[in-house]
């Protein structure tokens, strides 16, 4: 099955990903680690925690291949944002994630994508990773594919959901606290979650995530 998009769409994706790639490097030293740990064909669910309107870029730039991106819903109705956010691959979904969020996924899925989620539902209020939200616990028992745990660091003292204003800290200049990491961790079997309880799984991949941000932690530059 080949899960890439058209020949137009992976042209202007290849084109605003290496733009986010010099906007990234050079305002905020980004460094990833762990992209070899994300499979290059076949479905896959991508599962990151959630600092800053950054974060769906940063993945992006973490992943060697096309992704697809969930989105919320009220996103695609504001002007420039909506249609941009559309021709990049991403799909409207319910903050909850209903089950319309979840029949998009395991669609998306079934046609071999990669699928970039931030189970928090929302941007976090604190920098640490807020507590998942219950209904994509019927997701991730439902999902036949490896699930990649994502780590973010640094993203939400670059750009918070307080911030009007990002704060850069580019390579040539003394390091601050936002600069940016992303670490991509090992793939999880879904057969880990398959009879799990609900709150005994929203615990085990918040785990894994919290295992990741750690280690994005200590690949950014400091």
């Amino acid at each position: 099955m080949d899960d890439r998009p058209g020949l137009v769409a992976r042209l202007w994706y290849d084109a605003a990903y290496w733009t986010m790639w010099t906007f990234f490097t050079l305002g905020f030293s980004y460094r990833g680690t762990g992209r070899g740990n994300v499979p290059k064909r076949g479905p896959v669910l991508i599962a990151a925690n959630h600092q800053s309107m950054f974060d769906p870029m940063l993945v992006g730039l973490s992943l060697p291949r096309y992704p697809t991106f969930l989105a919320r819903d009220n996103l695609f109705r504001i002007p420039v944002i909506g249609p941009a956010i559309k021709s990049l691959g991403s799909v409207p979904i319910d903050r909850g994630m209903g089950k319309d969020g979840i029949r998009l996924v395991l669609d998306a899925l079934g046609r071999g994508r990669a699928v970039i989620m931030f189970p928090e539902g929302e941007r976090t209020h604190t920098g640490e990773v807020q507590p998942l939200k219950a209904g994509v616990s019927l997701l991730f028992q439902r999902v036949r594919c490896p699930i990649v745990p994502v780590g973010i660091a640094g993203a939400y003292a670059a750009w918070n959901r307080f911030m009007k204003w990002p704060r850069f800290s580019p390579p040539f200049l003394p390091p601050v606290d936002s600069t940016i990491g992303v670490s991509m961790g090992e793939p999880i079997d879904p057969a880990r979650y398959q009879g799990m309880g609900r709150e005994a799984l929203l615990a085990d991949l918040r785990a894994e995530i919290v295992r990741q941000v750690t280690a994005a932690e200590k690949v950014r530059r400091k």
